[in-house]
Parts: C-alpha cells; sequence; structure tokens
C-alpha cells in the first residue's frame, strides 16, 4: 500500500479532534474546564475561612498598631508639638492647643478616651486630663501659666513627650507591653518596673506546661494508638469507642470531675489514707497548683494525640517488623530501625494539635487550679498593679503574684 495516503501532518500537533479543534488545545481546555470546576466545589470553604479567619486575624493585626485616640481629640495639640524638639517645655501656642482641646473634648464628652489611653503609658494622666478639663472652659491667657497654675503636672516634660510620642496613627506600645517593655521619657525601650513584670513569665510557663503536657501525652497515646493498629477488628473498635467516649462529655464535666477526684477530701486521697500510703493528716494537695492542671489536661488532650497517631500507624504493613525479625534484629532494633521512622508523621502531627490545644486551653486554666481569672490572654500589666487594686480585683493580684 502507498504512503501518499498519509497525511503530510501526522505528527502530534497535526492531530485534531472529530470537530476539527487542534487535541493540544482541546486537552488544555479540558484541563482548565476540570480546575475551575474545582475551584467552585472549594469556593465556600475559601470563601468561609476568609471571612471567618484571614479578615479576623487581619482585623487584630491593625488593631494591635492602631493608636488614633490623641490625634484624634487632641488635634491642635498633636499639630502644635509636631516642630517641638522635645527639649524642655513646649511654647505658648502648644499650651494653648491643649486648653482648646481639653475644653471641647470636655464639651463633647469623649475626653475620657485618650486619658485613658495615656494613662496606659504613665499613671496618673486621666486625673490630669480631668482636673484640668473642668477649668479649660475659664481660662485666659497666657496659658502656659494658667494650666500650670490648674495643675504642676503640665510643668513635667515627660508627659509632653508623651503626648507628643502617642500623637501618631500607629504605635508599637501595645507590642512592648506584650514583652514587659515600655518607653522612657526619652523614646528609649526599656524594661517595665519589677511589680509590673508579669506577662514573659506567663509566656515562659504556659509554653513549658504545653510542652510538659504534650509529652506525657505521647508517652501515654503511642501505646495505646499501637493496640488499636494491632488488635482484630472487634477489639479494636472496642478500644476505638473508648478513645473516643470522652468526646461524648463536656469539658466542664470532666474538670469538674477532676477535682472531684485530686481534692484533698477527694477520692484519690481517700484511697492512699485507706491504704495507709500517707496519713490523714498529710493528705496530698493535687488541685489549685501546676499537679492538677497537668494531669486534668493531659487526659483532655489525649485523644488528640492516639487518632493522629492511629491513622498513621495502621497504614504501616505487619510485613516490615516481620521481615526485620527474621533478617536477625531483635525486637528493640526493629521498632526502632523500621518502625518507629514510620510513625514520625504522626508524632508530629499529634504533637503540634495537642501543643496547640494545651496553649489555647491554659487560658481556662482557672477551672481546676483555682484561680478566679484567666491567665495569659486576659492578664494585664495595668490590672496587676498592687496600689491600684482592691475589694474583688485582689485575687487577681494574688494571682500575678503567686503564679
Amino acid at each position: 500500500m502507498s504512503d501518499s495516503s498519509v497525511p503530510a501532518t501526522s505528527g502530534p500537533e497535526g492531530l485534531t479532534t472529530a470537530d476539527g479543534v487542534p487535541l493540544k488545545q482541546s486537552l488544555n481546555r479540558a484541563v482548565r474546564r476540570s480546575r475551575l470546576k474545582a475551584l467552585l466545589l472549594v469556593a465556600p470553604l475559601l470563601i468561609f475561612i476568609g471571612l471567618a479567619f484571614v479578615m479576623p486575624i487581619f482585623d487584630m493585626l491593625s488593631r494591635s498598631v492602631d493608636n488614633p485616640e490623641v490625634s484624634t481629640y487632641l488635634p491642635r495639640t498633636s499639630e502644635s508639638l509636631t516642630h517641638w524638639d522635645g527639649e524642655g517645655l513646649p511654647d505658648e501656642a502648644a499650651y494653648a492647643a491643649l486648653a482648646q482641646d481639653l475644653a471641647a473634648g470636655l464639651k463633647a464628652r469623649n475626653l475620657g478616651r485618650v486619658a485613658s489611653r495615656l494613662n496606659y503609658e504613665m499613671s496618673g494622666m486621666r486625673s490630669l486630663f480631668t482636673k484640668s478639663a473642668r477649668k479649660a472652659g475659664r481660662m485666659e491667657p497666657p496659658f502656659k501659666e494658667a494650666l500650670i497654675k490648674a495643675d504642676k503636672d503640665w510643668q513635667d516634660p515627660d508627659i509632653w513627650r508623651l503626648i507628643k510620642r502617642e500623637s501618631g496613627l500607629y504605635t508599637a506600645s501595645y507590642y512592648l507591653a506584650a514583652i514587659d517593655r515600655q518607653f522612657s521619657p526619652t523614646g528609649e525601650i526599656v524594661e517595665k518596673p519589677e511589680y509590673l513584670q508579669i506577662h514573659v513569665v506567663l509566656f515562659i510557663r504556659t509554653f513549658w506546661m504545653s510542652a510538659v503536657i504534650t509529652g506525657l501525652a505521647l508517652l501515654l497515646a503511642y501505646p495505646v494508638a499501637w493496640l488499636l493498629a494491632t488488635l482484630p477488628a472487634g477489639r479494636g473498635n472496642l478500644l476505638m469507642i473508648l478513645v473516643l467516649l470522652p468526646f461524648w462529655t463536656s469539658l466542664l464535666v470532666r474538670t469538674t470531675t477532676w477535682i472531684a477526684i485530686l481534692q484533698q477530701q477527694g477520692v484519690l486521697n481517700d484511697m492512699l489514707v485507706g491504704v495507709g500510703l500517707i496519713a490523714e493528716e498529710a493528705r496530698i494537695q493535687m488541685i489549685y497548683n501546676k499537679t492538677g492542671t497537668i494531669i486534668a489536661m493531659t487526659h483532655i488532650l489525649l485523644p488528640f494525640m492516639i487518632l493522629p497517631l492511629y491513622s498513621v500507624m495502621k497504614t504501616i504493613p505487619p510485613s516490615y517488623m516481620h521481615a526485620a525479625r527474621s533478617l536477625g534484629a531483635g525486637p528493640v532494633t526493629a521498632f526502632r530501625r523500621v518502625y518507629f521512622p514510620q510513625t514520625l508523621p504522626g508524632i508530629g502531627a499529634g504533637s503540634i494539635l495537642v501543643f496547640i490545644l494545651s496553649i489555647a486551653i491554659t487560658s481556662r486554666r482557672h477551672w481546676w487550679v483555682g484561680s478566679p481569672v484567666a491567665s495569659l490572654p486576659t492578664s494585664s500589666p495595668t490590672t496587676c498593679r498592687p496600689r491600684s487594686i482592691g475589694g474583688w480585683q485582689r485575687p487577681l493580684a494574688r494571682f500575678c503574684w503567686s503564679w
């Protein structure tokens, strides 16, 4: 048969579909169509993540540096301090601008916002602004002498430096406060007074306790996950039900149960006294301290370590260990060289999950350590100042100092 009947464009680029469209173009179109379908399928999830997760994060990040109070409620003062070099006291124009801003703020009833903002940086600013604002409407030039006469603190250059520094739209003060630092009157970053340094200690303690809880959960979960992966289906399903059983119980109920078990007059102490291991007057204090926190949180987070380990171990063929043993490896060597490395993805996933959850639950550890308030996320330096606390706030001060 002659080759003259074969088309000249018989290569891949010359192939076409039944409707005459080049095959390569048709394939690219089909791939784009399948990708578009996949994108449309996950679009609701992406929109939900963007609205419920990404946008709140960006909003909180913007709030962490947002500082509009001084520039909004003291506009004339902020403008007049723009060219002040920070040496000595500002000129008469700055005092006149401050008097006008104080009078306007008192009339508009928004002076408390800027006073509270500046009071975060230097105690006494709120009372200074309130006292001066009451007299600002009756002041006459020279305003410098009038303001100093109303309150002598207005002749302190540090107050004016604070107003000038916080007149910007953005500030790093909140981030500095989170690491127990602050701006000095001259603008340098310095440590806070010792009685206000609580955040770094709480950060370190929270991460340390989370690491301990993660390690204990891993030690307890590894053999349980191995049993789940190796037991026959019937027994394995029963054990899985026992692992998932805590999820059917409220977290508050579980923590309350641990309080009943671990307290000095609780079940565990009664058993120890009953068998003679400890005396009646030597009952062990296992709650309202770190011991109770670690025990309760390890129990609560244990399933979150078991499940990732089980999902990985279930995929490891038993023949791998049998082959290692048949080649002369002992049980420990076979486990260490063959089985354990294959479980590292499960260890990593479970450890990350438990560590993150333990950090979050630590903020509610007052359920089992007895503190009347949450710890790291809600404690602030201003609330733990001893001289400013009284009445119902005193337990918070005791917590900040004892924990």
